[in-house]
């Protein structure tokens, strides 16, 4: 009989063990962010992150692809949480970014940065406010200046900054 209640637990334990890792491989999300050259929906927008404002939860990773050529990403000076880790990719290639604390990061592209090429990740959880004025305060080149009103303006619309999902 001991036996068989050892075995029996062994089994649950092992069962229980195999739900965690499902539901923590289902927990982490890979979000694909392309870099190009058109707004395919926008034909009107030129040199642009598709989509341009995104909000994660921690851990999950961003996929920049090199859609068109001549784009990289980098995350722009003032505009990541203190502590968190800036990023620079290479031009031409695809570049995964994992982040985990939360936050408001601001990322450009650095050849069309000016062109306003740029974009916003929010990373969810606690603390994820605390760097927003300071980013939004942060001044920017030709065309970015215009990026980053629209994207301020509608990341409000959104509610990304109202509540933690």
């Amino acid at each position: 009989m001991r036996d068989f209640i050892t075995r029996r637990l062994v089994v649950l334990a092992a069962a229980a063990a195999a739900l965690t890792g499902v539901a923590s491989a289902q927990e982490a999300t890979v979000h694909e962010v392309k870099m190009l050259n058109v707004n395919p929906d926008n034909p009107r927008q030129r040199m642009v992150f598709v989509p341009r404002i995104l909000k994660v939860a921690p851990g999950d990773t961003i996929k920049f692809t090199s859609t068109d050529p001549g784009h990289n990403t980098a995350s722009s000076k003032g505009m990541i949480p203190e502590g968190a880790e800036a990023w620079r990719s290479q031009a031409n290639k695809d570049f995964e970014l994992t982040l985990t604390k939360p936050g408001v990061y601001g990322y450009n592209c650095t050849p069309h940065q000016a062109a306003g090429m740029v974009g916003l990740i929010v990373v969810e959880g606690e603390g994820m406010l605390d760097n927003l004025e300071a980013a939004k305060a942060t001044k920017h080149v030709g065309l970015a200046t215009r990026s980053w009103t629209e994207i301020w303006a509608e990341a409000e619309k959104e509610g990304l900054f109202t509540a933690v999902n």
